[in-house]
């Protein structure tokens, strides 16, 4: 597993903001960030704060998004959970 990736979960949305700013100030050039399901909102979430309040040399390089079938013992087709990446950039 990579360092620079960030998964958000149940946490407040500033705890993964620190996250994300830690990653950057410790030498990483690109950190990627991570969630399913509910938390793709907090995730652009954090995304925005981080460039918008912390770090404004941050941009956004890339934002891949999908669907991944989980399994469940409740149904046989399982579930499908979506899914997005952000890979944040920062400038030289």
């Amino acid at each position: 597993m990579d360092d620079n990736n960030v998964f958000i979960g149940r946490k407040p949305s500033m705890n993964y903001v620190l996250a994300v700013v830690t990653q950057f100030n410790s030498g990483n050039k690109v950190v990627t960030i991570k969630a399913r399901g509910r938390a793709i909102s907090k995730a652009v979430d954090v995304t925005e704060i981080v460039r918008n309040r912390f770090m404004k040399d941050i941009t956004v390089d890339d934002i891949q998004i999908g669907t991944v079938n989980i399994e469940d013992e409740d149904r046989e087709d399982g579930v499908n959970v979506s899914w997005i990446e952000i890979v944040l950039t920062k400038q030289q």
